[in-house]
């Protein structure tokens, strides 16, 4: 029983948009409009991709008149997506065909990054649709 909820869980965040909304949430709660500005996504969109995580019990939500808040359940989920990154960019040093399949991003803002990783730190900009990576020196 505990692998097909951890199957769930992981189906839940088997799409690029859902872990970039659980990297913004990791700073805090937001609103789906501020979720949809900083996505450069329609807010149904966001809504849809929100309802998901909240089914799987990864976000939960905090209502203020009529604006939804959604916050994380729990910031390890941030902290696990981030040890798969690392599992990832280990790979990608030893795999050449992995490494140009892998797209050049920084991994969520769980833990910082090490200073020497060439993986920035800084906090993306609204309606930026990825993070950038800056190749060591």
């Amino acid at each position: 029983m505990v692998y097909f909820l951890h199957a769930q869980i992981l189906k839940s965040l088997a799409q690029p948009r859902r872990l970039m909304i659980l990297d913004y949430l990791h700073s805090g709660e937001k609103s789906v409009g501020e979720l949809a500005e900083l996505l450069g996504l329609p807010q149904a969109n966001v809504s849809q991709h929100l309802a998901v995580l909240r089914a799987q019990e990864v976000v939960s939500t905090r209502r203020d008149g009529n604006t939804i808040f959604y916050s994380l359940v729990d910031a390890r989920i941030v902290q696990a997506c981030d040890l798969l990154h690392e599992f990832l960019a280990d790979r990608m040093k030893s795999s050449e065909a992995l490494a140009s399949n892998f797209p050049r991003v920084r991994p969520l803002r769980g833990k910082r990054p090490p200073s020497n990783g060439g993986i920035t730190s800084e906090p993306r900009k609204a309606g930026s649709r990825e993070a950038t990576y800056q190749p060591s020196a």
